[in-house]
């Protein structure tokens, strides 16, 4: 398993692909102009000059923000501080939707866990209404003891999810193949706190012990380097110098990112539903038969 030196050398080289060339960041790093509350505003908590938010879920309510824009491919990060001690049956959200009834949706969602048990990550992607594509890994860290930061690079050519920019996760776009892919629909950036105790923990067999609570969950530190919808998807689409998302050279993972990606899959990924045969009766969806990376 590779120590936390190797780690930090992979990670300085795979950082090339999404950080080095960015051409305008659209945020503000400010919460209140960035986003507004969609849940229970007494449950949403922002530092005085805006650079911090805090998200609570008690017995009575849950809470969650929205970006104030819709977008059409970008790089979405989020430093965030998850729930501490028992946190069993609580799901921390952080996912970009299109809010439509055939919905795309690129989703973060942390598992709240017992007390001494690890955090769960689920990303899972909708394309065009359908999800099923849940994916499911154990941080190779405490996410609750600080701040870290999780990313969504989303363009023409594929969905990269990031850890502290390791590449946990990509999903390709094989529209050409007959795979439903993200690419006509705006979507916003969204965050939430919510109990999901029916399936969270164990499946749903531990519940939340609302006497631990109120559960938080703190955020800060957001970027977002993205494509504002207007109106014309093609605008988003198009190449230029401007639009750093669309170029070919984000079209896969450079090698040091494709180690990274496969040390998580090693040591940390738990579910794949690409390897799960029994629930598609051994005919897994066509994007499994195709190129990861």
């Amino acid at each position: 398993m590779m120590n936390n030196f190797f780690i930090t050398s992979f990670v300085l080289v795979a950082c090339f692909c999404v950080v080095w060339t960015r051409a305008s960041v659209v945020s503000t790093g400010d919460f209140n102009r960035d986003f507004f509350v969609t849940w229970s505003p007494n449950h949403v908590k922002t530092s005085a000059d805006g650079r911090n938010r805090s998200l609570i879920l008690d017995k009575d309510s849950g809470s969650g923000f929205a970006s104030n824009d819709m977008f059409l491919f970008g790089q979405f990060d989020m430093q965030i501080k998850l729930v501490p001690g028992n946190s069993a049956g609580t799901v921390v959200a952080f996912y970009l939707t299109s809010n439509q009834p055939n919905r795309d949706e690129i989703d973060f969602e942390f598992l709240g866990n017992v007390a001494g048990q690890p955090y769960i990550l689920q990303t899972n992607v909708y394309a065009n209404g359908f999800d099923g594509r849940e994916q499911r890994i154990r941080l190779w860290f405490d996410p609750t003891k600080d701040f870290h930061t999780y990313s969504v690079l989303w363009n023409l050519h594929q969905i990269v999810f990031m850890v502290d920019w390791v590449p946990i996760r990509t999903y390709r776009n094989h529209a050409d193949k007959g795979v439903a892919y993200p690419r006509w629909q705006p979507m916003g950036l969204q965050m939430s706190i919510w109990n999901g105790d029916s399936w969270a923990t164990s499946g749903g067999k531990v519940k939340t012990d609302w006497a631990q609570g109120p559960f938080v969950a703190s955020f800060r530190n957001h970027k977002i380097d993205a494509c504002i919808w207007k109106g014309n998807p093609r605008f988003c689409r198009a190449q230029s110098p401007t639009n750093w998302w669309n170029k070919d050279s984000f079209s896969s993972l450079n090698w040091a990112q494709r180690r990274l990606f496969r040390w998580v899959r090693k040591y940390y990924l738990i579910y794949d539903y690409c390897q799960d045969n029994k629930r598609f009766n051994n005919s897994l969806p066509k994007e499994c038969l195709l190129t990861k990376y």
